[in-house]
């Protein structure tokens, strides 16, 4: 058994003759939850490689008649965010008696041979921080059976983003499954025409689900498409003017028409030679938007240093995104790329080198850091012109379990991955996501102190993901 975590974040990595009974017992958490947390749907097939995040004992309230959030919350000395975090609730008013709540604050009952030292070593505080918040005034007799309240640190709060693609109800679907955990959403997006006018797309039901969860919609504006890059599209728009205005215009009616509170701009493929104009746009939407009211962000390649050669990268121009902007999104992404050979596809030590050089250039409280909830498939060897199978990371831990492989897990990248044979014979190569890998990024947010974490893209269930989250942050709604 491999355990890895924070002050309470506890994750179990399965090993030979490891049993969903015996992990219950070992960390005193029943196995339904540890089922539902982790969006097991073989519970009785663990594969040995696999982590589970193991929930923490936080304390069952049921709601009584005149109970609000609010007197909830101060009973417990929390916040009422917690709570909603915890609890999946996007509507704070909407509770009701009888409701069974967990309370994210843990109690251990004193057994027999317990000391202060060995209760404040397993949930991982200190002797001095227990003996302050319970008032106890001789350290070396605690009495059997004396209920203690176990401190926790003060979660950082941050705000979260998700892009989503997916339009109408099914969008609208998508933000109401994780609002409890989102300070905005981006349908994206909205791709300019030559014009200066902009695609349709069909994402009011999307805005309207997150204005009734409290949660921030964020108009998102693009030059490429599926099939193209878009390199002289932008070149067409931001070399002109009168095209910038006109882009401009629409952007700001389609945002009063629609209920947006602010602005994405994700410009890919520019071209290096048109830096200049992509930084004169900037310094024009934030001229016109922000006196009507609007933020303005944009989302930026992932760049290593200010020289970096790349058509993604060359027109991406750091330190101006950074001083004009209110925010930016670091695409840290998609190094394990759909045509490309297999690999993590947002490996830790990428990152990080992405972060070195941005928090140089950029304001820390304007970063999120990009991550995606993908998994991958590829075929190996690759060959020149393959593409990889995109899923879930569900779908990720059902293949394992299909083939009984064991996950492997890369020190260096910070990701699972596996190898399999499937029935025609041929080798498979997954990388995705799990409870460790999720860890390690939320610890860059708090390493680095970014703003916070922005996902590409929901819609692939992560249970894990989520769960996590709100067990690290207190997640920002304005």
């Amino acid at each position: 058994m491999k355990e890895s975590g924070a002050v309470h974040v506890k994750i179990h990595v399965v090993n030979r003759g490891d049993s969903l009974w015996g992990i219950s017992q070992q960390y005193g958490v029943s196995i339904n939850r540890i089922v539902r947390v982790n969006g097991l749907e073989n519970p009785d097939k663990l594969v040995i490689g696999l982590a589970l995040l193991i929930p923490e004992p936080y304390l069952q309230y049921r709601v009584q008649q005149g109970d609000t959030l609010n007197n909830i919350a101060n009973q417990f000395r929390i916040t009422v965010q917690e709570i909603m975090q915890s609890n999946r609730i996007t509507n704070p008013s909407a509770i009701y008696p009888g409701q069974r709540l967990t309370i994210p604050v843990i109690y251990h009952t004193v057994r027999e041979r317990d000391t202060l030292y060995d209760i404040a070593r397993r949930y991982g505080t200190t002797v001095q921080a227990i003996i302050q918040m319970n008032r106890i005034t001789d350290p070396s007799y605690i009495h059997i059976g004396r209920i203690i309240r176990i401190p926790q640190k003060p979660k950082p709060i941050i705000e979260v983003n998700g892009f989503t693609n997916v339009y109408g109800q099914a969008g609208a679907e998508q933000v109401r499954e994780v609002a409890y955990d989102l300070t905005y959403v981006s349908p994206f997006g909205y791709r300019m025409r030559q014009d200066g006018s902009l695609e349709v797309i069909d994402d009011i039901p999307t805005i309207r689900a997150a204005q009734s969860t409290g949660v921030i919609p964020m108009m998102c504006i693009t030059n490429f498409s599926a099939t193209e890059a878009g390199t002289q599209l932008a070149h067409t728009i931001l070399s002109d003017l009168n095209l910038v205005e006109t882009i401009l215009t629409n952007v700001i009616k389609t945002m009063k028409d629609k209920g947006y509170r602010g602005l994405n701009i994700d410009f890919e493929s520019v071209a290096p030679e048109d830096r200049d104009f992509y930084n004169r746009f900037l310094q024009r939407a934030v001229d016109r938007l922000h006196p009507e009211g609007y933020f303005v962000s944009s989302s930026l390649a992932p760049k290593t240093s200010a020289n970096q050669k790349g058509p993604l990268v060359e027109a991406h121009d750091y330190p101006v995104h950074g001083r004009l902007l209110d925010f930016v999104v670091l695409m840290t992404y998609e190094w394990g790329y759909r045509k490309g050979p297999p690999q993590a596809i947002s490996p830790i030590n990428e990152i990080k080198r992405v972060l070195d050089y941005a928090v140089t250039v950029i304001p820390t409280n304007k970063i999120f850091i990009g991550f995606q909830i993908y998994a991958r498939d590829w075929l190996i060897p690759h060959e020149e012109g393959q593409e990889a199978e995109t899923f879930d990371m569900q779908e990720a831990i059902r293949r394992a379990v299909q083939y009984n492989v064991e996950i492997k897990y890369d020190e260096t990248a910070q990701s699972p991955y596996y190898r399999y044979k499937d029935d025609q014979g041929r080798t498979h190569e997954v990388w995705f996501e799990d409870a460790r890998s999720a860890k390690a990024k939320f610890d860059l947010v708090k390493i680095y102190r970014s703003r916070g974490l922005s996902y590409w893209v929901l819609g692939y269930p992560f249970p894990q993901n989520w769960e996590l989250l709100g067990d690290t942050f207190i997640v920002r709604k304005l």
